[in-house]
């Protein structure tokens, strides 16, 4: 069964008192940032955003992972920006993990709660408010889109987790499933935004290798998680970082289902010219 809230509880303050030993890892190949590191001295503010925090958990990192930024967001009641995205290069996902969001675009307005998708294509002029008197939780992921000649742009998306059907992973009797707001098949898709469940006792039963980058964070649940070659454990809340190769394997423990939201870039050529630092 996977719990019908997502995680959401950052914040705070630790105690003099705890001990400095934690989870938190940043290797060549992976990154891990534990949820006890979500706390309120590690906050960033962006400009023409009012009453909003947000953590910034990725970022295009030189020799690391390159293509994509992610960001939870915070935002206070009657909060929110007339001019959220600066960059009209940018496309964006925003997922809501807790509270509610308004978001505006093309003459409407859409509200968006717990598990509410909105893909928003590079140059869309948009807006966000929170309507309510209640604070409000998502995630901004972020991507210079990849233009192709011949190619359109694709068009706004606004769905909800809760109203898509789940896809079955072959031959594990719907103990993995994939929850997809993109039609795989959609090639003017240049990353991929999906909600991976696995049942406890479920497995990603090989090591994956490949040339996606990875930004998986942890929604429900917990699970051992292998990363390149340690096998690390994670909970709710956790955020883990993958750059192109990483090898990765996953045991879902229990008592509740393990979920999480995935990054992944997808459908374009590998850039030829590396940058020259």
């Amino acid at each position: 069964m996977v719990k019908s809230k997502y995680f959401s509880e950052m914040g705070g303050h630790p105690d003099q008192t705890n001990l400095l030993t934690d989870r938190a890892v940043f290797t060549d190949a992976y990154a891990v940032i534990p949820r006890g590191s979500m706390r309120d001295i590690v906050t960033s503010f962006l400009p023409f955003w009012d009453e909003t925090r947000l953590w910034v958990i990725s970022r295009p990192l030189s020799g690391f992972s390159e293509t994509f930024s992610q960001y939870i967001m915070e935002v206070q009641p009657g909060g929110g920006s007339d001019q959220p995205e600066t960059d009209t290069d940018a496309e964006g996902v925003l997922f809501v993990v807790d509270g509610s969001i308004a978001i505006s675009f093309n003459g409407k307005k859409y509200d968006l709660t717990e598990g509410g998708y909105a893909y928003l294509p590079a140059g869309l002029i948009w807006k966000l408010r929170n309507e309510t008197d209640k604070v409000a939780k998502f995630h901004w992921i972020r991507k210079s889109y990849q233009y192709v000649d011949g190619l359109d742009k694709p068009e706004p998306i606004v769905t909800n987790a809760k109203d898509i059907e789940p896809t079955p992973m072959p031959d594990t009797d719907g103990n993995w499933t994939t929850t997809r707001f993109v039609n795989p098949a959609d090639i003017r898709h240049d990353m991929h935004v999906t909600i991976v469940t696995l049942q406890p006792g479920a497995v990603i039963p090989f090591c994956e290798t490949h040339v996606m980058e990875h930004g998986l964070y942890v929604l429900n649940g917990k699970a051992v998680y292998r990363l390149n070659q340690d096998w690390v454990e994670v909970e709710a809340g956790d955020y883990m970082l993958l750059r192109a190769f990483c090898p990765q394997a996953c045991y879902a423990g229990g008592p509740d289902a393990f979920q999480y939201l995935l990054y992944k870039d997808v459908n374009r050529h590998m850039n030829l010219k590396l940058s020259k630092n």
